[in-house]
């Protein structure tokens, strides 16, 4: 039985819901995507959403209405994927390469320290002189939600702001202890918080993304940004009710969501608690069958909500003879599909090229070389799960000495 990565699940509404946008020769943003962005807004308890085509769209315009400038720069963690980063580059800005937390792969604030300090002494890969240090971009890795109040409280002592990337934490949440109540990632948790709907997330729009925010005036200039800075977006243009003109206001981005994707995402968002759950029974199986002597399983503390996004697991490779390769050969060759997230930043050729080296974050050098993401998604059929769990103890049963 081969088991992919990931398959997609939708249900016959959600493709009738796309024929019906289809059919009703509104195709682009519209009143479906307006419709989204105020029930997506509610399902995180945020001010505004805006509705966009990808995660990296939201993170750009979270930047760009921050303010963000030519060689400032922005702390930014090393296990994330390109897009994190490469938004600061966007503007001519800095990333600053964070290194993680052994356990979590979530950043690490002590390093944040270390590093901001150093970047504003001018002592950091790739930086012209001291650089203005002005903003974090935490991600929450796999689902598993970073201590908030930790984060906010670092940006507040050093004075920056947060554009949070969110891609793998919806539906997440966190608290700081039992009896407080749950605080949902982008629930007044950064100045932007940015989501991805990209097709394996817990709910999809096929490709899409959305920014949420608290501020009106952000709301305002990344909703403007969005479609090429215009002072209304189409629908205002063009429905019965709208005006025909429009002034530019900023050179904008080609940024926004068609109806087609929302109407999918509309119905998609109404069952993510469903979909979530699915995802936590899958790992609850993972994490009960999965004990091994050199298998490091996930971190699923009490004060999370863990969306579940990737189940990640580490070899301990001093109790092996061999290497991550070989078991991920093993797992190819018996038709289980894998992962691994992320090769770190500062190992991309790109960053190297700018003179961060292995040195530069060594704790996130060490575990991605050890780390696999398995098959975890909501039409995972149970033998799916059992053969996912078969195969990967009998591949690392295999070279243990």
């Amino acid at each position: 039985m081969n088991v992919p990565f990931f398959r997609p699940e939708l249900t016959d509404e959600e493709i009738e819901a796309v024929s019906e946008t289809l059919r009703s020769g509104w195709l682009t943003t519209g009143p479906q995507t307006a419709a989204f962005e105020t029930e997506f807004a509610e399902a995180v308890g945020a001010r505004h959403a805006v509705a966009l085509n990808s995660c990296t769209a939201a993170l750009h315009l979270g930047t760009v209405a921050l303010g963000l400038g030519r060689d400032e720069g922005v702390l930014v963690p090393t296990m994330t994927f390109a897009a994190t980063a490469e938004v600061v580059r966007y503007a001519g800005a800095h990333p600053i390469l964070i290194d993680c937390d052994p356990v979590t792969l979530n950043m690490d604030l002590e390093d944040a320290g270390r590093k901001l300090e150093a970047a504003r002494r001018g002592e950091l890969p790739g930086l012209p002189g001291p650089t203005n240090v002005v903003g974090v971009t935490p991600v929450h890795v796999g689902g598993l939600m970073m201590n908030v109040a930790s984060v906010q409280e670092f940006a507040d002592a050093h004075g920056l702001w947060i554009v949070e990337d969110c891609a793998h934490a919806f539906p997440a949440a966190w608290r700081e202890s039992d009896g407080e109540p749950w605080q949902r990632a982008g629930e007044g948790t950064a100045a932007v918080s940015c989501y991805s709907f990209y097709a394996n997330k817990t709910m999809t729009t096929g490709e899409g993304g959305m920014a949420t925010t608290d501020d009106d005036d952000l709301a305002a200039e990344m909703r403007s940004l969005s479609l090429h800075g215009l002072s209304t977006d189409a629908w205002g243009r063009y429905s019965a009710k709208g005006s025909w003109d429009y002034r530019i206001l900023a050179p904008g981005y080609k940024y926004n969501l068609t109806d087609i994707a929302s109407s999918l995402g509309r119905l998609q968002l109404a069952r993510a608690q469903e979909l979530r759950a699915r995802r936590r029974d899958i790992a609850e199986q993972f994490l009960e069958r999965l004990e091994h002597p050199a298998i490091e399983l996930p971190l699923h503390p009490d004060d999370r909500q863990h969306a579940w996004h990737l189940f990640q697991v580490k070899l301990h490779l001093d109790q092996l003879d061999g290497d991550r390769q070989t078991v991920l050969d093993g797992l190819r060759s018996e038709g289980v599909g894998f992962s691994v997230h992320w090769r770190p930043l500062h190992l991309h050729t790109y960053y190297e090229e700018l003179g961060w080296t292995a040195e530069s974050c060594p704790v996130a050098t060490e575990v991605w070389a050890r780390t696999i993401s398995l098959p975890i998604f909501p039409a995972q059929r149970p033998e799916e799960v059992d053969r996912v769990i078969e195969v990967l103890l009998r591949q690392v049963d295999a070279i243990r000495p």
